[in-house]
């Protein structure tokens, strides 16, 4: 629904970071009308003055999202758009949101720099087209995934990167591309227990093979990148949580938790 003000499309974006910033940036160049939410604003306020904007985009980090789709007004729920890493359809189905659009972001923005496109960035649901085209806007790729199976498998294959360069980062330090191509047995090992976990949280079997390829592409793309952060003892906390809640076998895992001092067992 265009904003009956402006006749623009409206896109609502919570969370004003650095993501908020390049997502705002390429909706404002593609000709909608943006509508920010930062931590102090009044949500009840401006969603009563846009009741029914055309995207409701999502851009706080992961550790925020479900507390903000907790709270998200129903109206917006229907328009949502989310970009977190280790996202899965899980994390939203939990909140009643149905068909949301997702976009499987594969750049990177770090203050003060420019943004770094690794690959083409996958982006399906109902405003897939429109928001590739923004990105598009300002020069970052983006593909149209029409199948929600598909969009899942993009999602596992990010999930995949992310989880096992950055658990693996915390053995290796360097890069991904380091990691991968010179700790090769090693990574295999963390990124088969990772498969495993994802395997179990979308409830289907997995390709391995094509997700692992899709790793690979990505380390390609960027093989500088640095393996690991400061989010990744967390990330392996939550792994190996949910591989116990899950009864699934991970020594590889443990071990580096074990050898990092990493506790798992209050992880939600």
């Amino acid at each position: 629904m265009d904003s009956p003000s402006s006749g623009l499309a409206t896109a609502v974006v919570i969370g004003i970071g650095e993501m908020g910033g390049v997502f705002s940036r390429a909706l404002l160049r593609s000709g909608h009308m943006v509508v920010p939410v930062t931590r102090q604003a009044d949500v009840a306020a401006i969603a009563a003055a846009f009741p029914e904007p055309d995207i409701v985009l999502i851009t706080v980090g992961e550790s925020d999202l479900a507390a903000v789709l907790e709270a998200l007004p129903p109206a917006w729920k229907r328009r949502a758009g989310l970009l977190q890493n280790e996202l899965l359809p899980r994390d939203w189905e939990a909140h009643g949101i149905v068909d949301p659009t997702v976009a499987v972001v594969w750049f990177e923005k770090k203050p003060g720099q420019d943004v770094k496109v690794i690959i083409p960035s996958p982006i399906g649901g109902p405003y897939a087209p429109r928001l590739s085209a923004a990105l598009d806007a300002i020069g970052i790729p983006g593909t149209v995934v029409v199948d929600p199976a598909e969009l899942t498998a993009e999602l596992v294959t990010k999930n995949l990167y992310i989880l096992t360069v950055n658990i693996g980062g915390l053995v290796t330090g360097g890069t991904v591309g380091d990691l991968w191509n010179n700790h090769r047995a090693f990574a295999a090992e963390v990124a088969d227990e990772v498969l495993a976990i994802q395997a179990w949280l979308t409830g289907r079997d997995l390709d391995h093979a094509r997700h692992i390829a899709g790793m690979e592409q990505a380390i390609a793309g960027d093989p500088d990148h640095t393996a690991t952060g400061r989010s990744a003892p967390a990330r392996l906390a939550r792994a190996l949580h949910n591989a116990a809640h899950a009864g699934i076998e991970t020594p590889r895992l443990a071990a580096i938790a074990t050898e990092h001092s990493i506790d798992s067992s209050g992880t939600g």
